[in-house]
């Protein structure tokens, strides 16, 4: 059974910085990519990040890009997104996910087959 764990969410002012991670257990992971998702209230979820199998090709949403940054490390079966210059509009639900196919870097829900439960972002201006 897989199993994604996302922790490092809270409270901050605008312009502060937080550094969520996402644990993952269960099987294997070095094979598939892995994403960041986030859902405000009232709105649908969206896509913020992933990184690749290899570590190598990474993609964010334009409303992020420059700000928050996707890693991961194999050693520890673990995925991070450090976020930088938040804004109120950042404040939401973030959700860390594992690829359904090995090899794809999906950047829509629908390429993800695991979930985490998520972690709780909230910024105050």
């Amino acid at each position: 059974q897989v199993q994604l764990v996302e922790s490092g969410g809270g409270l901050v002012q605008a312009g502060g910085s937080l550094r969520l991670s996402c644990a993952a257990s269960g099987r294997a992971f070095s094979n598939a990519a892995m994403g960041w998702f986030r859902q405000a209230p009232g709105k649908e979820r969206e896509f913020v990040a992933a990184i690749s199998w290899s570590g190598g090709p990474r993609y964010s949403s334009d409303s992020v890009k420059g700000r928050f940054t996707i890693s991961r490390d194999y050693a520890k079966n673990t995925m991070a997104l450090q976020m930088n210059s938040l804004k109120p509009e950042d404040t939401a639900v973030y959700y860390c996910a594992l690829a359904a196919v090995a090899g794809t870097v999906p950047v829509n829900g629908n390429g993800y087959f695991y979930w985490g439960r998520g972690t709780q972002v909230a910024v105050s201006s």
